[in-house]
């Protein structure tokens, strides 16, 4: 009964780091999440602000315009980075979420052990219910 007791309390120490890991997990995955939200919107400003300035036709002359053209493919340049970034982040953001799906899977499956096992320690101790003796002789008697 002891090695019982002490089994179930291994068991919910075990779930309770189980479930800091879960935290963890969800914390960085979390964060993931957010950097990736961060790259694509930093991607979609660059993107229209490339646009924006591709657009412009009012150069006073042409040094102005060769200007706002390398400004135009910086920006670009820099679009096509940050998209690149992005879906680097996106592949941290997926494996994050996965992480944490099997930190969840694995909590879990310590919780059902210690409730496995506290269930088995409540019925070992409890008291056998006694019945009567059964009669002797047949039901005609």
């Amino acid at each position: 009964m002891k090695e019982e007791k002490q089994r179930l309390a291994r068991l919910k120490r075990l779930e309770k780091i189980r479930a800091i890991a879960k935290q963890t997990a969800a914390v960085e995955a979390a964060q993931a999440e957010s950097t990736l939200t961060q790259l694509r919107s930093l991607s979609e400003r660059t993107r229209q602000m490339a646009s924006d300035y591709a657009s412009r036709r009012e150069a006073a002359d042409g040094a102005s315009l060769r200007q706002l053209g390398r400004f135009v493919v910086g920006l670009q340049a820099l679009s096509r980075t940050t998209d690149g970034d992005a879906l680097r982040a996106q592949s941290i953001a997926d494996a994050k979420q996965r992480e944490l799906a099997e930190a969840e899977r694995r909590r879990a499956a310590i919780e059902e052990r210690a409730e496995l096992q506290a269930r088995l320690i409540a019925k070992a101790s409890e008291q056998p219910v006694l019945t009567s003796r059964k009669g002797s002789g047949t039901d005609l008697d």
